[in-house]
């Protein structure tokens, strides 16, 4: 598939109706996320979804009800989500969905015309961004629209044209189906002045929303900036932002921290940035607010990893602003493949990032994605060893996505082994290696998570205290809630013995967790040391 801003747009004939006719007003929105799970992303904790605040939002603003319904972190099925729709009546139904959901996301809106015909639905995100002619071709029956790129002024722009009655053509960053084709309106410009965004906080259901790592203290999730100037093949955001980024003032970042503490009780923040520190003098400036106001809440982040290296000058004031967790994308040890990925670094550069992250007593994280078409069990086993040398405090190896609109895509589709985009969750292989099958590359992912943690847990004394302790939060994670238990489970099932030194990794991590329970008095925080 051809990835340009529009890859397809359709002149409106000269008759020009309303996509669709509308027998009443617009007043009620749901803003419901899909209920898929795939054990990754729910293995840490409860994630909200920062867009739908922004959302909802400015669609209240513009004089919409809003319904802020998270059926994926409440984990409803689809009785579930039928009686909420049923007893909020909504005349539009949104929804987001990035690739490996997109197919949940569809049956979504399906169950939306169920409960109402007349119901608008609308999608959203990176996969209907750029799949938006497959989609509408083949889900036109219960897709009215998609919204290309933001939605915080194309969706009230959208509900306004439909309630007056206008043509939906005219509005900015959309995409329908009209008249047995595809019409893709022209691109919105990107917000400029983030600031000034409404947000709609007060709509979360906070109690659900916890980070199990440190005790499932209640996790938010916030957003400093947008965009993405690098250029990953293999990734979506930089086609996503058109390779621009914009950003929060310091002042406005930090006192939504500070209200999210003080408000709702948040304690831990992930930051939904793709790149928080690119602008050098403004991340310091947050930091020196961070470090002077003390807002109480943790940061867990991704950035680059060049921008790690060179803030190895400062990485003391990351930790005293409360920067907690850093991940960065290490992917390939290999110079020739992080070329391949056009990652822009330099593979010593990887390794010395995590050195400055480890230093800094900061958790660090970093992934390696594996399954390419000439990987052989050899390269997995090389990344393990790579990834031990680097020694992060947690690393990934994740299978390789072939998201259809990525530049990497026209490289690995005639090894593509399915187009069940709920399998593309990074989890699930969907490349085919020459020298492997789809199976061999699932068994040697989990095989290479496990000898890493098992390596982590055997030098479990060199870190730090608190960083131990939250080690160990971690260790149970993966082995309790996580997709790694769930192969664990298969294979205790199948009847096989499960190996001694897993059986005896958890003796250990018991006796650990009893013995700084009967040091600390209590069951340890797994906090870092507030400065």
């Amino acid at each position: 598939m051809k990835t340009t801003d529009s890859p397809i747009t359709f002149v409106p004939p000269p008759r020009v109706t309303p996509a669709i006719p509308r027998r009443r007003k617009i007043k009620r929105v749901a803003l419901v996320t899909v209920p898929y799970h795939s054990g990754v992303v729910e293995s840490a904790g409860t994630w909200l979804n920062v867009g739908f605040v922004y959302i909802a939002g400015a669609l209240r603003e513009a004089g919409y009800e809003v319904d802020y319904y998270d059926a994926m972190s409440l984990w409803h099925k689809e009785d579930d989500i039928r009686k909420r729709l049923e007893d909020f009546r909504p005349d539009v139904v949104c929804t987001s969905a990035f690739t490996a959901a997109i197919i949940a996301a569809t049956s979504l809106l399906r169950l939306a015309k169920e409960v109402d015909p007349e119901i608008v639905t609308v999608i959203g995100n990176v996969h209907a961004t750029f799949c938006y002619p497959e989609m509408l071709r083949v889900d036109n029956d219960v897709i009215d629209f998609v919204v290309r790129g933001e939605g915080e002024r194309t969706l009230p722009e959208l509900l306004n044209c439909l309630n007056a009655g206008d043509d939906p053509a005219k509005v900015a960053g959309l995409a329908f189906w009209r008249d047995g084709g595809v019409i893709a309106t022209r691109s919105a410009a990107f917000i400029r002045d983030l600031d000034s965004l409404p947000t709609a906080w007060d709509l979360v259901e906070w109690p659900i929303y916890t980070y199990r790592a440190k005790n499932n203290a209640r996790l938010a999730i916030v957003s400093s900036a947008r965009g993405c100037q690098q250029d990953c093949s293999f990734c979506s955001q930089k086609l996503f932002w058109r390779r621009g980024w914009r950003a929060r003032s310091a002042e406005n970042f930090v006192a939504e921290l500070e209200m999210l503490q003080k408000k709702y009780g948040v304690q831990v923040a992930m930051l939904a940035d793709e790149i928080p520190t690119l602008d050098r003098a403004r991340w310091e400036r947050i930091l020196e607010l961070m470090i002077e106001r003390k807002p109480g809440v943790r940061l867990l982040m991704e950035t680059r990893v060049d921008d790690i290296v060179r803030d190895e000058d400062i990485m003391d004031r990351y930790a005293l602003a409360g920067v907690e967790h850093i991940y960065v994308g290490v992917e390939a040890g290999q110079q020739a493949t992080l070329d391949l990925f056009k990652k822009g670094s330099k593979a010593e550069d990887s390794r010395r990032a995590i050195e400055i992250i480890n230093q800094a007593d900061i958790v660090s994280e970093t992934s390696f994605v594996l399954g390419m078409p000439t990987d052989t069990p050899e390269t997995f086993k090389e990344a393990v060893e790579l990834a031990k040398l680097y020694n992060p405090d947690m690393a990934f190896f994740l299978a390789i996505a072939p998201w259809p609109y990525a530049d990497l895509y026209p490289q690995l589709e005639a090894h593509v082994a399915t187009k069940d985009y709920s399998k593309y969750n990074l989890v699930q292989p969907v490349v085919k290696p020459d020298a492997m099958t789809l199976e061999e590359v699932e068994r040697e992912l989990g095989r290479a998570a496990r000898n890493f943690f098992m390596h982590k847990f055997q030098n479990l004394d060199e870190l730090s205290t608190w960083k131990r302790e939250f080690m160990l939060s971690v260790f149970d994670i993966l082995i309790n809630h996580s997709y790694l238990s769930g192969q664990m489970q298969e294979m205790a099932a199948a009847g096989k013995r499960m190996p001694e030194e897993v059986k005896a990794m958890l003796r250990n991590v018991n006796a650990h967790r009893r013995d700084l329970k009967i040091q600390a008095g209590a069951e340890p925080r797994n906090f870092a040391p507030i400065p």
